[in-house]
């Protein structure tokens, strides 16, 4: 998966990229062809949550977008690797089950 990282009132360090990579590169394994995702990583010094993380991700037939925002930019990070790990996994089951189906099965065999 490309992933294009980029940083808002923020120096982007090695560290802090190498967990966007670690975290998100398990993406990989629900869709053999992810296109990108980006990624951008904001500090917002006038919040509580001062540490914003935004996701889109491009795959197949659809976009996924998730934001997660904490005290702590590796947590936040964490934070959003959970949620759009959830909503891939949750769409690609809904592919599955939708593949899966009665019906699907039917109409495949009628039309032999």
């Amino acid at each position: 998966m490309q992933l294009h990282i980029t940083g808002q009132h923020l120096d982007l360090t090695e560290a802090i990229k190498n967990r966007v990579h670690e975290k998100l590169g398990r993406l990989d394994h629900y869709f053999d062809r992810v296109i990108d995702g980006r990624v951008v990583l904001k500090f917002l010094p006038h919040e509580k949550l001062s540490n914003v993380v935004e996701i889109t991700v491009s795959a197949p037939g659809h976009d996924f977008h998730a934001e997660a925002r904490d005290a702590d930019m590796y947590a936040a990070i964490d934070q959003l690797a959970d949620k759009i790990d959830g909503q891939v996994r949750q769409y690609k089951e809904k592919l599955q089950r939708h593949r899966s189906s009665p019906v699907a099965a039917v109409l495949a065999t009628e039309s032999e």
